[in-house]
């Protein structure tokens, strides 16, 4: 993993725990339920874009490795199936 990708997914990682932490003292507060929703749209988003550097930097480093060596099929297979994931949500 490229170094800075990494050090962007720990910080984005632990805004992300602070959410969740958040999500949870409304809950455990008994907040209005449009507020807690609120706050779960927001870890979402922030999830999401965990998974879009995750994403990049794989096609950055281990796609074109993969491509490099012979292997495409196991790069289009994986990036495949991260397509279809995506596209149950």
């Amino acid at each position: 993993m490229k170094h800075d990708i990494r050090n962007k997914l720990i910080r984005r990682l632990k805004i992300v725990e602070g959410q969740v932490r958040g999500l949870e003292r409304l809950v455990d507060e008994d907040k209005y339920c449009i507020d807690i929703i609120n706050q779960s749209q927001a870890v979402k988003e922030a999830l999401s874009s965990v998974e879009d550097l995750l994403l990049g930097n794989h096609l950055e480093t281990h796609v074109i490795e993969q491509m490099k060596s012979g292997k495409e099929g196991k790069a289009i297979r994986e990036i495949l199936s991260v397509f279809n994931v995506s596209k149950r949500k």
